[in-house]
């Protein structure tokens, strides 16, 4: 390997570093000064945003989905149940078992915490310049597709999500 290929090699760690830095930094960003405060946990929220984009799942998938345990899931949606954000239903491939949906009101809610996440960006970017939201608005129109594209890696369609 030449001059040349070591420093493309290292230019190019260097940049993932730097691209790994900046999104980790957007991250505490959205969590700390933008995510919306309120009754749901980042799981509860994370479920429910689940049932939104694939529709009903079984209660299993929907743990796999979230990365906790069933038990753990099972508590979870019987609070959110109990909230009127999500139900259970009969899976008409299997009498024995069910899956869990979202309700009307488990979708206005996520609108809401959308639309308001949406607004606090807002206000939050008035203190930028014209150049420096100029620039921002460049890179996003940039970069948002790349991240849907790492978001579609990070979690591949499953083929549990349609199950009725």
């Amino acid at each position: 390997m030449g001059y040349t290929d070591e420093m493309e090699k290292s230019d190019h760690g260097n940049s993932r570093e730097h691209i790994a830095e900046a999104l980790e930094q957007a991250a505490i960003f959205m969590t700390r000064h933008v995510a919306s405060r309120g009754a749901l946990s980042l799981t509860a929220s994370s479920a429910l945003e689940t049932l939104n984009r694939e529709g009903r799942v079984r209660l299993t998938a929907l743990a796999a989905a979230a990365g906790i345990s069933q038990p753990s899931m099972t508590e979870l949606v019987d609070r959110l149940e109990r909230q009127g954000l999500a139900l259970r239903v009969d899976d008409p491939k299997d009498g024995r078992a069910a899956l869990v949906d979202i309700t009307d009101t488990g979708r206005a809610l996520l609108d809401d915490r959308r639309r308001d996440r949406r607004e606090r960006l807002a206000e939050l970017l008035t203190a930028l310049s014209p150049e420096e939201e100029a620039a921002l608005t460049l890179a996003m129109h940039v970069s948002l597709p790349i991240l849907r594209r790492l978001i579609d890696n990070a979690n591949p369609p499953h083929s549990w999500a349609k199950t009725a």
